[in-house]
């Protein structure tokens, strides 16, 4: 079992770990930013603005899914 979960504080999670974020994200930091772990095929998720708040992790392939549908538009209706 992984030791990264879901809600783990970002600030616990290894120092190693290099945050990304998107270049569309804005200078209000409305944005998300996602980083590897070191459990091979794991990726988490935190929001730009609480950077030691709580980081989602998910899979690869969870990850591969949602970036599939969001260029194939499948959140469009979600954005105002």
């Amino acid at each position: 079992m992984s030791e990264f979960y879901n809600g783990i504080p970002a600030g616990d999670l290894p120092s190693t770990v290099v945050w990304q974020k998107s270049g569309r994200s804005n200078p209000s930091g409305n944005c998300v930013e996602m980083t590897a772990l070191p459990t091979e095929g794991t990726v988490a998720v935190r929001n730009s603005r609480d950077p030691h708040g709580p980081a989602l992790v998910y899979t690869v392939d969870e990850i591969t899914a949602f970036v599939q549908g969001a260029k194939d538009g499948d959140f469009d209706n979600l954005i105002r």
